[in-house]
């Protein structure tokens, strides 16, 4: 394969990485507002929704990268890029609904984790049919 065909993959993980960057700065940006200082996590309800919405897109992002690399070698990077991309969308809408209101992040969890178990189960789908079925 030319490594151009994992061009798309590559610029949704840059992508994600992004984000998760950005969410840091956001916590960052809290910290001063709601005046919680290092090493503190709690003691305000809003800075808490924006440190949860970073922490959990590092809890998600170790799922979501290997699959997005594994569907993009087993399965089709194009369609790992698509699915990479409504992961990053999603984990967007996550933090924005969460940094409203707790209640507010399932709509973009929901998507990113679709995104996710979609990346899982069709590249185990495709490894075990090429198992099963190959030459």
């Amino acid at each position: 394969m030319d490594i151009k065909t994992f061009v798309f993959p590559a610029i949704a993980t840059i992508g994600a990485l992004l984000v998760y960057f950005g969410l840091g700065i956001g916590v960052g940006v809290a910290r001063v507002k709601y005046k919680i200082s290092p090493p503190q996590t709690t003691g305000n309800e809003d800075f808490e929704r924006v440190y949860r919405a970073h922490q959990n897109t590092l809890e998600q992002i170790v799922i979501f990268l290997p699959s997005l690399w594994l569907f993009s070698i087993y399965v089709n990077p194009n369609w790992g890029a698509i699915l990479g991309v409504a992961w990053i969308v999603g984990r967007i809408l996550y933090a924005w609904g969460y940094y409203v209101e707790a209640s507010k992040r399932a709509p973009g969890n929901a998507i990113a984790s679709l995104a996710t178990l979609a990346l899982i189960f069709g590249t185990l789908f495709n490894l075990v049919r090429g198992l099963l079925f190959a030459n």
